[in-house]
């Protein structure tokens, strides 16, 4: 990886994105996407995204693709893990090998499970406005090392000032429903693992990981495929069973 940011604009382009972008979730999903590319060499696989918090529930705003959504609500279903402690706690946290770490061990098997070997939460310094991190994960262990780490660092700091803005204008603007709908679908997936439950008799976790398993397989977002599932059922009998 080169010296220059991922994405390599200045926070000129930043900005030139974001004024390019209809709303604030444009804006990220394209900060998120340039991420990703910029960081998926020598065939790895790599998924970003971003968890914005709130006093009761966090949410995924943005991400480079429906498999990165999925990835971020690992986290939300065990309420812990390197992506949501960057955020709270305003500093980078590395997980150079989910099945060995031992902070979070039942997220760490989950996303091991999941193919996630590597994950990165760096969080963004939105001077008291809001909090969020972005999220990196990698399907290979020890994917990144300390120089790659300030890179992705640097760049995050530089969309920090843009997203800073975009948070404030957001206030003022329409655009603040999207980080209301962001909070709504956590709502839905949960009613959907409920729905899950009931038609598999299965565990909690076991009814979120044959949804977010159908995600991947559909690559659909798990807050559509749980919104689907919710208004199925919402119909009357159902027959649609989700499996692994």
């Amino acid at each position: 990886m080169s010296d220059h940011p991922p994405g390599g604009g200045p926070v000129a382009e930043l900005h030139e994105l974001l004024l390019a972008s209809e709303d604030i979730t444009g804006f990220l999903d394209a900060f998120t996407a340039s991420i990703a590319e910029a960081l998926a060499t020598d065939g790895e696989q790599v998924w970003c995204a971003v968890t914005l918090l709130r006093p009761k529930r966090s949410a995924t705003v943005a991400a480079s693709s429906p498999q990165a959504e999925a990835l971020d609500e690992i986290q939300y279903h065990y309420g812990d893990g390197p992506c949501l402690t960057a955020a709270r706690e305003h500093r980078v946290v590395y997980v150079a090998d989910t099945r060995t770490d031992p902070r979070w061990p039942a997220y760490g098997k989950a996303a091991a499970g999941a193919g996630i070997l590597s994950a990165l939460g760096v969080p963004f310094d939105l001077g008291g406005e809001a909090e969020a991190g972005l999220d990196v994960y990698a399907d290979t262990a020890d994917t990144y090392d300390a120089a790659t780490i300030k890179v992705i660092q640097a760049q995050v700091a530089q969309a920090s000032t843009v997203l800073c803005l975009a948070v404030r204008l957001a206030r003022h603007r329409d655009t603040a429903a999207d980080l209301k709908a962001a909070m709504e679908s956590r709502t839905t997936i949960d009613l959907a693992v409920g729905i899950v439950m009931g038609q598999n008799r299965c565990t909690q976790d076991r009814a979120f990981e044959i949804l977010r398993a159908a995600s991947s397989h559909r690559n659909i977002k798990l807050r559509d495929l749980a919104a689907d599932l919710v208004a199925q059922v919402g119909k009357g009998p159902t027959s649609t069973h989700f499996k692994a």
